[in-house]
């Protein structure tokens, strides 16, 4: 059965923006130089997030409605939103459950079993997780989507305010690509600021879910292709209001292939002293491949930080799996 979910509107954007104040301190964003880019580049590190990623804006402003209801919450996650919701219904005192595929990465199961939650491993891609949490749902608990949700979405728009108040609006913002709900965020939340922002979203070519629902016009599946960005990878949830959201507010979507995503993480380890995930890695991998129509000083949204120690040894050493 397709869920229906709404759009959040300003208003929701404004209270998700109060909670996530109260509840998050900003995160940084600082200027470096990348091969081949002119100029500086900005990096968001979100990757300085309490849980490691950009995830636990939208699931503090979610767990925040489920506590007004009394009710426990379920999602599914590669990771980074079941370490998100975790940590949100901690502060906030309520149960949840998170469901993870069985292929997930396994720094970010470790990070989940530190957390008190129920934590369930089912299925072998994200889209089983998925099915198996909208099932248990139904026995009572409020469903927190990683992306499609409206208030989950409205939590991720709180980046685009930081980013303006940090770096201003006249940037170039290169976000990542997965289910849609950062770049839907994003691109509502500076719908409200005004200013000449470019967007530009980037997908891991392996898993082009959001580009092929905004081509066709509709939610469509595809392959999906192992990927070091395993937080971008996935199918839709059918009726997903992401492409929607993303369709004539952003300037474009761009693929990485698994080679550009490699160098990245290689990059931004050894030049910038940043540890990046697969995930996080890619609108570097976009800019240092030109991939990214400029029009202001580009700022990179570096999503997360977790990414198993001996993958990332491979890659430092050459290695992309």
């Amino acid at each position: 059965m397709t869920r229906h979910v709404e759009l959040p509107s300003a208003a929701d954007i404004e209270a998700a923006r109060q909670l996530v104040v109260e509840q998050l301190a900003p995160t940084p964003t600082v200027p470096v130089h990348l091969p081949g880019v002119d100029g500086e580049v900005w990096l968001k590190l979100e990757s300085f997030q309490p849980t490691g990623s950009f995830k636990v804006r939208g699931a503090l402003v979610a767990v925040a409605a489920a506590a007004e209801s009394g009710r426990p919450v379920v999602t599914a996650s590669a990771g980074n939103h079941g370490l998100g919701v975790a940590y949100a219904a901690g502060r906030l005192g309520v149960p949840a459950t998170v469901v993870v595929p069985t292929t997930a990465s396994p720094a970010k199961v470790d990070a989940l079993r530190r957390l008190d939650v129920e934590l369930v491993l089912h299925g072998d891609g994200y889209e089983h997780a998925e099915r198996h949490a909208l099932d248990r749902a139904e026995q009572g608990a409020v469903f927190v989507s990683a992306y499609n949700d409206r208030r989950v979405i409205a939590g991720q728009a709180t980046l685009a305010h930081e980013v303006v108040e940090q770096v201003g609006r006249a940037v170039t913002l290169v976000v990542p690509v997965g289910g849609g709900g950062l770049l839907a965020g994003v691109a509502l939340g500076l719908a409200g600021e005004g200013g000449p922002t470019r967007i530009v979203g980037v997908e891991a070519e392996a898993s082009p879910a959001v580009s092929a629902a905004i081509s066709a016009g509709r939610i469509v599946p595809v392959p999906i292709a192992p990927t070091l960005a395993d937080g971008l990878a996935g199918n839709l949830e059918p009726g997903a209001v992401t492409p929607d959201a993303i369709r004539g507010r952003v300037h474009g979507i761009v693929p990485v292939d698994e080679e550009a995503i490699a160098d990245a993480i290689r990059l931004l380890a050894t030049e910038c002293g940043v540890v990046a995930e697969g995930a996080a890695a890619v609108g570097v991998a976009a800019l240092v491949r030109g991939a990214v129509p400029l029009d202001g000083p580009p700022v990179a949204v570096i999503t997360g930080r977790h990414i198993a120690p001996d993958l990332l040894a491979r890659v430092l050493t050459g290695g992309r799996s």
